[in-house]
Parts: structure tokens; C-alpha cells; sequence
């Protein structure tokens, strides 16, 4: 692993680190985006092209992970899909790490807008995308990547909730009620089911527009292997059992590149639940982090807890009724900060 925290990370480190990796002069200038889990910055060459720099979160993931979505990423480039894939550095690899242990990666720079699906055509170019980068990742090994199972995501999450002292006692045994429900729950779901590396956030905000090159995806960040419908569910506009029109022609789409059985409502509620427990468990993580405290102050307070698990078993009693939910559905997972507009 890196090194724990991005203390000392400063302006001179940042450029060196980019000069270093490769082997160009930078202005003096960064430009930071505002992202929380990792730390992006736009740089300039000397020479006038802008460069993207993205320092990851230290602790977060391996060398080997981080290298496992960068091929992952190389294969969609390979074919054909719209992104930004990591420069080469000084060396040949994609990975580049500072001297006091932070793990980065260098980008161009392509400007994009977030991609509003307002048509049935529309519906099926995501779907036609979502089936494009399972194709691209098919076959590749990833087992450095997070398992999107019942057991191993949720039950691993619990395990880790359970653990930290400052979560009440009580809520605690309310969370350990509901969950070990949703995975009982969920594991029906997956049975027999086939795994894939996935993007595992592929979300309307991490799919943009550029009109010279069609749907362009960002943030691989949550790569992970896991059932096709984790990048299909998180496209819908509302629960599963909602969009019936929208589920039909995402499975079109997708259908004209890969073969895959139409998942149950269940299943991508399931996906939504666990999703919402790992968020919380990662968060936990984060307690006592300065940026955290500050980008979340309500975190872990009584209220915060009441929400959380009404929010949990509402969404139990959604799965155990077929995926028919609130027209206005819970937010769940990792929030993005980096803008929308720019792909990196």
C-alpha cells in the first residue's frame, strides 16, 4: 500500500511528481477539482497542453488493483469506447508514486457535458454502452478488485460496522438485524449468476456527451466483479420495478453486443441495498479525516442513524415486494465531486 494520508501533498510535490513521470516541464500552476476521495488537479506543459493529475487515495487500493483498472480501461480504449486512459510514464507503466508513498496517474484532458437520456434511442445508446465495456472486460482477471457478492461486499461491511466503537450499541444491532435480512435476501439472487468486471458506478453523472466522439465514461474508481446488472440498475431513474420502460431498452441496447437474461427486479434492488451498506461502512473508514468532518458533519449523529436505517428497511421491504418503490429513490454509494464537465 501507499502511504496513509495526502498531508504534505503540496503544489512543488505535485508538479515534480508530473516532470518526474514525464519528462516535461510544467507550469507552476494547479488547478484543483473538487473531489473528496482522491485529489485531481489540472496542470499545464510549458509547451500549452493540459494535463490531468489524479493522486489517489492512499490506503484505498493496492498497486496491483489500481493497475487492474487501468487495463481495464486500456481494453474499452482498445475498443473503441470514449475515454480518457492514463498516459505512459517514464518506464512504461501508468502508475507513478511520490516520495512519500502516494500512488498517481496522469491524464489528458477532454472537455464533455453529463448525458441526459431523453429519448427511447437514448435509453438504448447506454444500454449499447454498458454491453460494450462488459465485452471489453470480458475474460480479463481483476482479483484484486472488490467481489460485489452478498457475503463478501455486504457481509464484509457488517462485519467492519460492527467493529467501530463509535457507532451506539443500539444502532448497531438495528443494522445487523436489517442487513444480515438483506443478504439472506440478496443470495437468492445470485445463484448460478455470472460474475464480470464491471465499471460499478456507472451512473448518469460518470457518462458525458462529447458530440465529436458519441458517450464518453469516466470515474473507473469502483471497478469491481460483480453481476452485469450492477452497471445496469445504477442507470435506471427510479427503482427497478418503476422503470419497466427503461430497464426493456437499456436490455435492447445492451443485447446487440452481449447475451444476458433479464434480471429480476429483486436482483437490482439487492444491488442497491448493498450498495448503501458498503457506502456506510466506507465512510466509517473515513471518520475522523479533516476533509471528511468538514464535507460531512452530520455523519454518525443520532439522526443521521434514524435516516440510515429507515432507509435500509424500506429498502428491504422494496426487495421483498418485487422492487416497486418511492418515486423519489434514496441516494446511495459514493457521491461524486469531481465536476461534471471534465473527463479524466
Amino acid at each position: 500500500m501507499a502511504g496513509d494520508s495526502f498531508d504534505g501533498l503540496t503544489p512543488d510535490i505535485i508538479i515534480d511528481a508530473a516532470e518526474t513521470a514525464l519528462n516535461c516541464r510544467f507550469e507552476g500552476v494547479t488547478i484543483p477539482y473538487p473531489s473528496y476521495i482522491n485529489r485531481v488537479y489540472e496542470l499545464r506543459r510549458t509547451t500549452g497542453e493540459p494535463v490531468v493529475a489524479k493522486f489517489y487515495r492512499p490506503g484505498r487500493w493496492s498497486f496491483d488493483a489500481l493497475s487492474e483498472e487501468h487495463e481495464f480501461m486500456f481494453r474499452c480504449a482498445e475498443a473503441d469506447i470514449p475515454l480518457a486512459a492514463p498516459l505512459k510514464l517514464n518506464g512504461g507503466l501508468t502508475l507513478g508514486v511520490t516520495g512519500g508513498g502516494i500512488y498517481f496517474a496522469l491524464f489528458p484532458k477532454k472537455a464533455g457535458r453529463r448525458f441526459e437520456p431523453l429519448s427511447k434511442d437514448d435509453w438504448v445508446r447506454l444500454g449499447m454502452l454498458a454491453g460494450r465495456i462488459h465485452n471489453a472486460g470480458a475474460g480479463m482477471s481483476a482479483v484484486e478488485r472488490p467481489l460485489l457478492t452478498p457475503e463478501a461486499l455486504t457481509g464484509s461491511a457488517l462485519k467492519y460496522l460492527e467493529s467501530v466503537p463509535f457507532i451506539p450499541a443500539g444502532v448497531k444491532e438495528r443494522l445487523r438485524s436489517v442487513t444480515e435480512r438483506i443478504i439472506a435476501a440478496a443470495e437468492s439472487e445470485f445463484t448460478d449468476i455470472e460474475l464480470i468486471p464491471v465499471h460499478g458506478d456507472l451512473h448518469g453523472g460518470n457518462i458525458l456527451a462529447r458530440p465529436d466522439v458519441g458517450l464518453s465514461v469516466i470515474d473507473f474508481d469502483d471497478m469491481a466483479v460483480a453481476p452485469a446488472a450492477q452497471d445496469l440498475w445504477l442507470l435506471l431513474p427510479g427503482y427497478a420495478g418503476d422503470c419497466y420502460n427503461e430497464l426493456a431498452l437499456l436490455l435492447d441496447g445492451y443485447r446487440r453486443f452481449r447475451d444476458i437474461d433479464e434480471p429480476s427486479y429483486s436482483l437490482l434492488e439487492s444491488l442497491r441495498a448493498m450498495r448503501m451498506i458498503y457506502y456506510l461502512a466506507w465512510c466509517a473508514r473515513q471518520k475522523g479525516d479533516f476533509m471528511f468532518e468538514r464535507n460531512f458533519p452530520d455523519w454518525g449523529s443520532a439522526g443521521f442513524w434514524r435516516t440510515e436505517l429507515e432507509a435500509l428497511e424500506e429498502q428491504l421491504n422494496i426487495i421483498e415486494n418485487g422492487g416497486s418503490g418511492r418515486d423519489e429513490i434514496q441516494k446511495s454509494g459514493e457521491e461524486s465531486y469531481m465536476e461534471e464537465n471534465w473527463l479524466y
